[in-house]
């Protein structure tokens, strides 16, 4: 169970297991967005953050599979008018007190509210009507329209994160991340070299 940001809501995750039970162990977790959006957004934590938080040499190996995995992500699995360099390549850390949450952003969205510039072009925005543009010091009484990635009107979806509401992933055992499909399942039981079916067994936890 994990607290949103502003601790006032949470969400359950549930993972369905796929487990060999004559081998004793678990082949694949199936998930669906909230944990992949969850592990795409530790890793771009600060890097002391990072490690402080996963001090196993074996957990930061892990990171680095997920990064290849959202790297890998074909982008028909990621929601309209996102990107994955927004956390492939981020351009500001997030706070180190506050890893992302798995829900929404309950806050206002930034294409709800107003934003003004002033009549000579210059290339200063505000939210506050009649400011002061720097430049040329005078009134900024002109809408502007701000095109926000999660905004309704750019035609994205209101979820969060960055895959897609629908999409349900394969997380291995190193966070290896890949898209669910009949295709990619059989070709995870080859790869585990599972012989009996019979033995196989789904489990919800």
């Amino acid at each position: 169970m994990f607290l949103s940001s502003n601790d006032t809501t949470e969400t359950k995750l549930s993972l369905k297991l796929l487990i060999d039970k004559r081998a004793n162990k678990v082949l694949f977790a199936e998930a669906g967005k909230e944990l992949v959006d969850f592990l795409s957004h530790v890793r771009s934590l600060p890097v002391g953050t990072f490690i402080r938080l996963l001090k196993s040499q074996n957990m930061v190996a892990c990171m680095d599979n997920v990064y290849q995995s959202l790297e890998n992500l074909n982008e028909a699995y990621v929601q309209p008018n996102q990107h994955k360099n927004f956390l492939l390549k981020p351009d500001m850390p997030y706070v180190v007190t506050s890893v992302p949450p798995l829900l929404p952003d309950t806050s206002q969205d930034p294409a709800q509210r107003k934003f003004y510039t002033c009549a000579n072009n210059h290339r200063y925005v505000i939210d506050i009507l009649n400011a002061i543009c720097p430049p040329c010091k005078s009134s900024m009484p002109s809408e502007v329209t701000f095109v926000c990635r999660n905004s309704d009107m750019a035609g994205s979806t209101t979820e969060g994160g960055i895959e897609k509401g629908l999409a349900t992933s394969m997380v291995m055992d190193d966070l290896t991340i890949t898209p669910m499909s009949m295709i990619s399942g059989v070709a995870m039981l080859n790869k585990c070299n599972v012989k009996d079916f019979s033995a196989l067994e789904e489990k919800m936890v």
